[in-house]
């Protein structure tokens, strides 16, 4: 199948025991901006959390259904779903479907016994890292990830460089733009949206553009 060409930038990464996700918030159709404030980065449940990237429908039935799935694990058993699990649970779904396939780029993550980031493909495949990336930004994110990223870094330098990697791409991808949409995954607290308010502020410090 080729490649699917998705014009986004999402980026996950953790940064000691938190897990800090972000995204752009332009959706386009082809060459056209159809949206300039879409969400596409959803919480699924209490310490998890998952970016979008692909068709909008598709990519909405599938966080539907992956709050619904967290959800109901944790009122039976009384505990939340492990983070690895729930990656396996939204690979197995892709992977049924894979000849009339969502055409999504997902990431998922969160925190259990510790951070967890996974990239999730159409198909099903499913690949934990300590960063990672999807959308027709990520090879500008991954620049900035390569030469940036330190495993134990503290919380507000990981929440920094999640957003010099997405402000780079939308620099130099037509595709991403627009305002940043940025949340942790805190071990203790749980997730949390940043307001546009601390975003803003950031960008200021550190100098970027929105």
């Amino acid at each position: 199948m080729e490649v699917l060409k998705t014009g986004t930038t999402t980026v996950g990464i953790t940064a000691g025991d938190y897990v800090i996700m972000g995204t752009d918030s332009r959706a386009t159709m082809e060459n056209f901006i159809s949206n300039k404030n879409a969400q596409k980065l959803y919480q699924i449940d209490n310490y998890a959390a998952m970016t979008i990237a692909g068709l909008v429908g598709d990519a909405q039935v599938l966080v539907r259904y992956m709050k619904a799935e967290m959800e109901l694990y944790r009122v039976q058993r009384k505990v939340s779903m492990p983070i690895d699990a729930a990656a396996t649970l939204l690979s197995n779904m892709l992977n049924q479907t894979k000849f009339y396939p969502y055409m999504v780029q997902l990431l998922v993550g969160g925190y259990d016994t510790k951070p967890h980031i996974f990239s999730i493909d159409a198909a099903g495949g499913s690949v934990e890292d300590i960063y990672a990336s999807t959308g027709s930004g990520s090879p500008f994110v991954y620049g900035v990830l390569e030469a940036e990223y330190q495993k134990n870094m503290s919380l507000d330098d990981g929440i920094n460089l999640v957003i010099k990697a997405i402000s780079a791409a939308k620099q130099r991808d037509s595709a991403s733009g627009n305002m940043l949409q940025l949340g942790v995954v805190d071990p203790k607290k749980g997730f949390y949206y940043l307001s546009e308010d601390e975003i803003l502020s950031r960008l200021k410090k550190l100098k970027l553009q929105l």
